[in-house]
């Protein structure tokens, strides 16, 4: 056989190995079937994790509370977190990343009457740079909402906490659901969510609340 014909075949073999995809990897079904578990499996360690980074911190004076619209989530969070903020005076604000100006829709008056806030004077306030930079703590809903402060205004994951975390009963999912678009009942168990992590927040930043626990 030539030496072009030897050189051609050796070179196209090697050209075939490489362009041809990787055999399917056995385990590739079972993490589509796991997907969503990692919550479950990762939350004690996060819920521990949050804990004793907020104990380690100086306790926040300026406490910024935000989810995507403000209309639903962080306003409740930020009215219970002012009810329930035990004998430390602190600030404590709430904004959105869309959408100033917006009243809180019925269910979520509804949801947080039943649960002793009042939300009905409440609307929707955009979350800017100063805000974000005049906050010792930035209080979130989701994940994707920690990502888009630091990036867009530039505070470190430090100084960023994920409410949903310092749930104490057991969590399917780390972030607090939207109860946008949704009936009352999966407003209120948002808010019954809400609740319950904001008092281990209280525990965990105010030295009067853990001094009682």
């Amino acid at each position: 056989m030539p030496l072009s014909m030897l050189d051609r075949s050796a070179h196209g073999d090697a050209t075939h190995d490489a362009a041809s995809p990787p055999p399917p990897s056995p385990a590739r079904p079972r993490l589509r079937r796991l997907r969503g578990v990692p919550d479950r499996l990762l939350h004690r360690i996060r819920r521990r994790k949050a804990l004793a980074a907020l104990t380690a911190r100086r306790p926040p004076s300026h406490v910024l509370v935000v989810c995507t619209g403000n209309i639903f989530r962080s306003p409740f969070a930020a009215a219970v977190l002012r009810r329930d903020g035990g004998s430390r005076r602190w600030e404590i604000v709430s904004g959105g990343l869309t959408g100033p100006g917006r009243p809180s829709p019925a269910t979520a008056l509804a949801a947080a009457k039943s649960l002793g806030v009042d939300l009905s004077a409440h609307r929707s306030d955009l979350v800017t740079g100063p805000m974000a930079q005049w906050a010792d703590l930035i209080v979130v809903m989701e994940e994707q909402q920690r990502r888009e402060i630091g990036e867009r205004f530039g505070r470190p994951p430090g100084d960023i906490l994920l409410l949903g975390d310092l749930d104490p009963e057991r969590a399917e999912r780390r972030a607090i659901e939207d109860p946008f678009d949704q009936p009352l009942e999966v407003c209120r168990r948002s808010y019954e969510r809400i609740e319950r992590c904001v008092k281990e927040f209280v525990r965990a930043t105010d030295p009067a609340a853990r001094a009682k626990c």
